[in-house]
């Protein structure tokens, strides 16, 4: 996975990443959400504190480092992920990276595609962050963050994905995408790896949204790595029972992929703006969706069928 990658508080070898949740969310928020501070205005101080509690549980269960790819236009907060490392000694990487078009921020790299200047704009984000730092914080991401829709990669997004193969080849960065339900896995992986991106540096987001075995080798052949990153969420957003996701994975360990897939939640430990409100029926759909849930019931389930100890292990490693 190369030799080094940039975390919120400094750059560290990719060997002591050591245990790791590679897809999990301090912060997130839906594009649109600062338009809504009268009600929904950011407590750094809940946040802080929501997130530290997090940083401790998640490293009493051994977790080293956490992957936090939120993108740009989602509430990606560096200076929060760094005070919440600081505190607590957890390894937070942090992105640079927008979302996919149908729920990201899009007028504005739009509306400069219409001016000829968006491409550019893009890889000079890019490089800006990865070389510089963001904004003025000094901290640099350690990952792009890309996403398509569902069934389809959009121009829009392809942008993106051109825009990050480049800076790959130059930078060396690691790239982790989203996949919206469980579809484009094969057509990122393949675009990423045709335009030179090393496929060893690559992560296929939430791939778990898919219970065809054969969509995830198809995928894995390539060489790239896939997130099985959503335990937890069930049925909303198009995704499956966990009960699934297991059978799907369990197919995958006997074939010997441990080494290209990793385990996370894809969980939001405080949200932007104002606080989601939950009907019963959708509480007990999530009730399992915070960054502790493969810990104490994934694992546990997987080693009763016959996974390792070893092979339980690898499914949290950046190979």
């Amino acid at each position: 996975m190369g030799e080094s990658i940039n975390t919120v508080t400094g750059k560290i070898s990719v060997e002591d990443m050591g245990k790791t949740l590679i897809h999990e969310h301090f912060v997130f928020g839906y594009p649109g959400f600062s338009g809504d501070i009268t009600l929904g205005a950011f407590n750094k101080e809940e946040a802080l504190r929501a997130g530290i509690e997090t940083a401790n549980a998640v490293i009493e269960f051994g977790v080293k480092t956490v992957v936090d790819p939120t993108p740009n236009e989602c509430g990606r907060n560096p200076e929060l992920l760094k005070e919440i490392s600081e505190a607590t000694g957890l390894q937070i990487v942090c992105a640079t990276g927008y979302y996919y078009e149908g729920e990201g921020a899009t007028p504005y790299f739009k509306f400069r595609q219409s001016l000829g200047t968006a491409e550019k704009d893009i890889y000079e984000m890019f490089m800006k962050e990865i070389n510089d730092g963001i904004a003025e914080t000094g901290i640099r991401p350690g990952i792009i963050k890309l996403a398509s829709s569902k069934d389809e990669i959009t121009a829009y997004e392809q942008m993106f994905f051109d825009v990050a193969a480049k800076v790959h080849q130059e930078t060396g960065i690691m790239i982790l995408t989203h996949t919206q339900e469980g579809t484009m896995g094969p057509e990122q992986a393949k675009m990423l790896v045709e335009a030179g991106v090393d496929p060893a540096k690559i992560v296929i987001g939430h791939m778990c949204g898919n219970t065809n075995p054969e969509y995830h080798k198809e995928t894995l052949k390539t060489g790239v790595t896939i997130g099985f990153d959503r335990f937890g969420l069930e049925k909303l957003v198009g995704a499956p029972l966990d009960a699934e996701r297991i059978e799907t994975l369990l197919e995958l360990l006997e074939e010997g992929y441990e080494k290209q897939v990793m385990l996370s939640h894809d969980s939001i430990t405080h949200w932007m703006g104002r606080q989601p409100e939950m009907s019963e029926e959708v509480a007990q759909l999530v009730q399992n969706w915070h960054p502790l849930h493969i810990f104490q019931n994934i694992v546990p389930d997987l080693k009763s069928k016959g996974i390792s100890d070893e092979a339980a292990e690898q499914l949290f490693r950046l190979k």
